[in-house]
């Protein structure tokens, strides 16, 4: 097995980038949702499930300086905490977050129709749903291509890893639940199936809902009320992991 795709955003809910390589602290991917946007007059962090078109800006976040590209905009600088701290709502739990400074704001405004804040997570994870760390496998992939006839870009179920397990029987991440996957130099252990939104129904690069994807995994993934997707996993050892690399099933 080796790491097919690595895959994370700066900005929540923007286009899934693309990375050679990652590194894990036990907080997870460095530079994973550090930012994400807040809807003031709600009072909660957008969702892409509701703003599609979020995907269509794509960001990098380098030695202090975000950059955006939205709508043929580069959108460049370095993110200054404003000196307010929203607590707003982020599904259902309440997350600190810090307004930013900077040419976001106005542009993703913009973009969306209605007012939103560039904000800077408080603390590591405080805008992450589940676990740090995603794995979706190959082999599941290709299951659910032949369902459904076309190919499936795995940017669309949004993991940090995509894992190219050969021949191996689809879904078998299900089975790594509770177990240790020792990826690059770093180390994570599974800790449960990944419950999915209409957001994989999104084309990861237009926010264009073009494929039936949960009605199709539905049809095979549900159990008690939940549509699952590959597996989330916590850091348990840190380090640097590269496309290419091993993986390696460890220890329950």
């Amino acid at each position: 097995m080796n790491i097919a795709r690595i895959g994370f955003t700066p900005v929540k809910g923007g286009r899934h980038m693309t990375h050679d390589f990652t590194e894990l602290t036990v907080d997870g991917p460095v530079g994973d949702r550090v930012f994400c946007l807040v809807d003031p007059s709600r009072g909660r962090v957008l969702r892409t499930v509701e703003n599609p078109s979020l995907l269509q800006a794509s960001a990098r976040w380098q030695d202090g300086v975000l950059t955006v590209v939205l709508n043929s905009q580069t959108l460049e600088g370095i993110p200054f905490p404003s000196g307010e701290t929203l607590d707003v709502d982020y599904w259902g739990r309440t997350a600190a977050v810090h307004g930013c400074m900077g040419p976001w704001a106005q542009a993703y405004s913009k973009h969306l129709g209605y007012d939103v804040v560039l904000a800077r997570a408080a603390t590591t994870g405080e805008v992450v749903y589940g676990a740090s760390v995603t794995v979706v496998t190959t082999s599941s992939i290709h299951l659910l291509e032949k369902r459904l006839g076309r190919e499936v870009d795995s940017a669309r179920f949004r993991s940090t890893f995509l894992v190219d397990i050969g021949d191996s029987t689809a879904h078998v991440e299900d089975s790594w639940v509770g177990r240790e996957l020792h990826l690059g130099t770093a180390t994570v252990r599974v800790r449960a199936v990944v419950p999915r939104c209409a957001v994989v129904d999104l084309d990861p690069v237009t926010g264009r809902r073009d494929t039936p994807v949960l009605r199709e995994l539905s049809r095979y993934r549900q159990r008690q009320g939940e549509i699952s997707y590959g597996v989330d996993a916590v850091v348990t050892v840190a380090g640097r992991v590269r496309t290419g690399d091993q993986v390696r099933l460890g220890k329950a």
